[in-house]
């Protein structure tokens, strides 16, 4: 399988969830303003909506959301327990959590991204970020992890959400259970060995 990512970007899930469930894989590094590969492929050519993750199947076949991507990866590697099995209540569980995350998080700080975002506004999104943190923080203070004792892939979305929050002034300090939840998850060695392929700091 190839991973198309960018490093730090919303990929660094999938790319995590790779390594926790130890299966062979390739890196592509994508430059998303000038929309080219590390090789100088035009990424559109690849995802013409010129966004990352991508991941290729070994017979040409492609997935280009996370959500949907790391769940792929998890059912491949069922031993992982990355995935509880499909048709379970635990997997509609686990998928409303993605959702939750893909669109009250991650999208919540598209905005912030945005050089051409007036100030005012991104205080505004901040806030609901604010909000949204305030409400996982009190899911994780009693267990482990979102689904309980186990990691699955919605934690490895999280986690790359939870580091977006220094690069957009948002003090995950605030939220002790939070801080604690993200350094046991950034203590993982797939964690650890993902971060240091995107040549990413710890944490």
């Amino acid at each position: 399988m190839k991973l198309y990512y960018a490093p730090g970007a919303c990929s660094l899930s999938p790319h995590i969830v790779l390594c926790e469930a130890e299966l062979p894989f390739e890196l592509i590094k994508v430059d998303l303003q000038e929309k080219k590969t590390e090789t100088g492929e035009d990424f559109r050519t690849v995802n013409p909506n010129g966004y990352v993750p991508v991941l290729v199947l070994d017979d040409g076949r492609q997935l280009t959301e996370g959500p949907a991507i790391i769940q792929y990866i998890a059912d491949q590697a069922p031993g992982k327990r990355l995935a509880p099995e499909a048709g379970t209540f635990e997997r509609y569980n686990l998928q409303q959590w993605l959702n939750f995350i893909s669109t009250e998080l991650h999208k919540t700080y598209s905005p912030l991204f945005n050089a051409n975002m007036p100030a005012e506004a991104k205080t505004l999104f901040r806030r609901t970020l604010a909000s949204r943190f305030q409400w996982v923080a009190d899911q994780v203070a009693s267990q482990p992890y979102l689904l309980g004792s186990d990691f699955t892939v919605a934690d490895a979305y999280l986690f790359v959400m939870l580091r977006w929050g220094k690069l957009m002034a948002i003090d995950i300090s605030r939220w002790p259970p939070l801080v604690q939840y993200q350094n046991k998850i950034a203590d993982r060695p797939a964690v650890k060995r993902a971060l240091q392929e995107e040549g990413l700091g710890a944490g």
